[in-house]
């Protein structure tokens, strides 16, 4: 539960952006929402890591899952640039998730010679129970704002949909596809 200081502080904070007159933040404003932003998303991470389940199940692995989820069959190099992280990496991550049962290979129909990865029913329970548990723990915080805030949370998912939605801008002098993480 956030302390009335906090409260006070984020909706000071709120009233500066909106008290500036103009529609849009300059680049200073824009700037600390995106600190505050940060902040509040690190914050709220361990809450949609997965607590209690398997150890196995690192963040990456449970990103890799995911991103099979909704974009599968996939070729593992397919699975890394969607990851942004180094092909050997997946590939190692990959037959880490194998072992573990929770994807299965099959030839590419296009090509005989590559493989497609895709998540098992066991992978994509898995993946569901995982996503519930964190959505749960998720609801009993937001279940702790103030009405008010329940409400302008609410308001800014459009906002913050769009932001995740948007595809990130590559590292100046890096290829397409091989940023890390």
């Amino acid at each position: 539960m956030t302390s009335s200081s906090d409260s006070d502080a984020a909706d000071s904070g709120a009233v500066a952006f909106h008290s500036s007159g103009s529609d849009s933040l300059d680049s200073e404003q824009s700037a600390e929402l995106a600190e505050r932003l940060r902040a509040a998303i690190q914050q709220l991470l361990p809450e949609l890591r997965a607590h209690g389940m398997q150890s196995q199940l690192t963040p990456s692995r449970l990103a890799a899952l995911a991103s099979l989820s909704a974009h599968g069959p996939l070729r593992i190099s397919d699975l890394a640039t969607r990851m942004g992280i180094a092909l050997s990496t997946v590939s190692r991550m990959v037959d880490l998730l194998d072992g573990f049962g929770w994807i299965e290979r099959e030839a590419d129909p296009k090509d005989q010679r590559a493989t497609l990865i895709a998540l098992n029913d066991t992978g994509q329970a898995l993946l569901d129970s995982t996503r519930r548990q964190a959505a749960t723990r998720l609801a009993e915080r937001i279940d702790q704002l103030t009405v008010d805030h329940q409400h302008t949370l609410h308001d800014a998912l459009p906002a913050l949909e769009a932001l995740s939605a948007q595809r990130p801008a590559e590292p100046p002098g890096e290829p397409p596809g091989t940023g890390r993480r």
